[in-house]
């Protein structure tokens, strides 16, 4: 039986991707060699020559390199003819292909500027780190035009961008996050190899040093730029594959978080060894995998005929919301009753790290982009739980439920708040406040939300940390930093978050039980519920006076502590003596006053 001609240039479309994959990952052993300047400031001639004739190294590589690529343009411009002949008008692998040859064309010839202007070898200049960024990106674009080719040559439908709400956000914002990665990668690259250093604290030290030039100081911020889109692009790789369900954006989205996971210790290790050329090699091909993977899932994500949940499509109730929502109904949409705890520990987490005041800048910085992403968080939470909330007492007039606002426009919103959030906090404070108050948002929706809530009644108890980030959101804020005393305050909270919400599902069991939530209370009875409040408030009392043994704190914080423990212990006793309604509601509500004023009293001790 004769093949037919589609399956022949699929084949051929995913060898072509290969073959670029590996033509690029040769091109960074070019640079990272030092041998860009192999064949001088000629193009496309090699030291005036086709050929050259008793070539050095760097020659041979760079000409290597040159034929190489040279190979590749005529892979692309055969796959671009190809599909003409092979597609009708209209078929979405056609546009591909030609996306994938203006590429090559301009990847050619940003390949060429590069010797043409010498920005090779030891050149240091501004110009050559622009051209190095727009060659990666260039290279980003060629790969995925690629991709989508071979993806529509092997069957896959087109795409629908319209109507695709918050999903279609979330997909533009990854694709643009993992970008400015790449090219902030490819700046640090560079550095690495003008710059080489002998060790690890050479580097953040050189990095920190003023008057160092841009592409040292640059350099530091790759790291926390790399956490900061990780956590991002997983997050919208899960939530995208919860809003769009099929096998495949399911093992798309899990594929995805193992391999950033893997590229993030490939870059811990390729900092530890000082970037040695292979490992270099190793980190863009992770880089260039986790790039194809999230087109592919937003490839897949954004199919016609896909199911687009929060608008009730594959067997869910429509929810398109009813019109009419005011601002008062997207402000609940944050749950601003519930941040409002939040945002005091991250607040006096920065004035007990600046011992007094910080400043007014960063201390609006942290209280608006600290409440929008704890907002989007929480609107995120509201679209994905609104099944059960209608069904709960304590949930049923929340806007997702009567839907005067619908699941689209709140994710959209939620989606809009953090991006403000975190370049809030990015540009009054710094960028590890914005990635910590984004790890937050992430373990909130991903941990508790997606994962844990519904499945055991450890939810909150691994879910909780997600409340335990804001302390840490402020003090990073003003130092820049995280000492052990920032962790204690994380900790702290991490163990008084289980007193505090389970004291709440012993208020609200039945309601719990009745939407199959299994909280503790519903999973092993009342009596277990009271033995676990009071192993974790004592756990959280005995936490509190760790500062105390570090010098930290002095004898205001111990006359305060001691008293704010002694009542919160005192309250877990009486609720385990009668674990009734009256006794919960009364440690619940004390809880609340407990850590605003535990953390009220660090401040001011600190300030003193």
């Amino acid at each position: 039986m004769k093949t037919p001609a589609w399956s022949r240039l699929a084949g051929y479309a995913w060898g072509v991707l290969l073959w670029n994959v590996l033509v690029a990952l040769f091109g960074a052993y070019v640079r990272a060699t030092g041998s860009g300047a192999g064949c001088g400031a000629h193009w496309p001639t090699c030291n005036g020559e086709v050929i050259p004739r008793a070539p050095q190294v760097e020659t041979l590589i760079e000409f290597t390199h040159r034929a190489t690529s040279g190979l590749a343009f005529l892979s692309v411009l055969a796959l671009f003819l190809w599909a003409l002949r092979a597609f009708p008008k209209g078929h979405p692998a056609r546009f591909g292909a030609g996306l994938a040859l203006f590429f090559m064309v301009t990847e050619s010839l940003v390949g060429a500027s590069l010797v043409l202007f010498g920005w090779t070898a030891d050149n240091v200049s501004r110009e050559r780190a622009v051209v190095q960024m727009v060659h990666l990106a260039n290279t980003y674009f060629l790969l995925a035009a690629l991709a989508l080719t071979a993806w529509w040559a092997s069957g896959g439908g087109p795409l629908r961008l319209r109507g695709q709400g918050a999903v279609g956000l979330a997909l533009f914002l990854g694709l643009l996050a993992l970008l400015f990665l790449g090219m902030s990668g490819a700046v640090t690259a560079l550095g690495d190899l003008l710059f080489p250093v002998g060790s690890t604290l050479e580097a953040l030290e050189r990095s920190l040093t003023p008057g160092e030039h841009f592409l040292v100081r640059l350099r530091v911020l790759h790291p926390l730029i790399a956490v900061s889109v990780g956590l991002y692009v997983v997050f919208a790789g899960y939530l995208v594959a919860h809003l769009r369900p099929s096998p495949l954006t399911r093992r798309l989205a899990q594929g995805l978080a193992y391999l950033y996971g893997a590229q993030l210790l490939a870059g811990l290790i390729n900092v530890a060894l000082k970037a040695p050329v292979w490992m270099q090699i190793l980190h863009l091909l992770l880089a260039y995998a986790v790039w194809l993977l999230f087109v592919f899932l937003a490839t897949s994500a954004l199919e016609r005929g896909a199911k687009r949940v929060e608008l009730g499509e594959g067997g869910e109730a429509v929810h398109r919301g009813t019109g009419g929502a005011t601002w008062r109904d997207y402000l609940a949409l944050t749950k601003p009753r519930v941040i409002s705890l939040l945002l005091f520990t991250a607040l006096f987490g920065a004035l007990i790290a600046a011992k007094g005041w910080p400043g007014l800048g960063v201390f609006l910085a942290v209280a608006l982009g600290g409440y929008m992403m704890a907002g989007a968080a929480n609107a995120i939470n509201m679209v994905v739980d609104r099944d059960i909330d209608a069904r709960m007492k304590r949930t049923a007039k929340r806007p997702t439920v009567t839907q005067r606002v619908s699941s689209r426009d709140a994710l959209l919103f939620a989606f809009a708040l953090a991006v403000l959030g975190f370049a809030v906090l990015w540009w009054g404070a710094n960028l590890l406040a914005a990635t910590l108050a984004l790890m937050g948002l992430i373990w909130y929706v991903l941990v508790y939300t997606l994962y844990l809530k519904r499945r055991t009644w450890h939810n909150i108890v691994i879910g909780g940390a997600a409340g335990a980030f804001p302390p840490l959101v402020g003090w990073a804020a003003v130092t820049g930093e995280l000492s052990l005393f920032a962790w204690y305050l994380f900790a702290l909270i991490f163990f008084w978050t289980p007193v505090h919400f389970w004291a709440l599902a012993l208020m609200i069991q039945d309601d719990y039980r009745a939407v199959g939530v299994p909280m503790l209370p519903v999973v092993l009875g009342e009596r277990a519920t009271v033995i676990q409040i009071a192993l974790y408030a004592l756990l959280t009392a005995l936490i509190s006076l760790m500062p105390l043994l570090l010098g930290e704190l002095g004898l205001l914080y111990l006359a305060a502590s001691l008293l704010l423990n002694a009542l919160l212990l005192l309250k877990s006793l009486a609720l385990y003596r009668r674990p009734e309604r009256r006794t919960a509601v009364s440690l619940y509500k004390y809880s609340m006053l407990y850590l605003a004023l535990l953390f009220a009293a660090m401040a001011v001790d600190r300030a003193v």
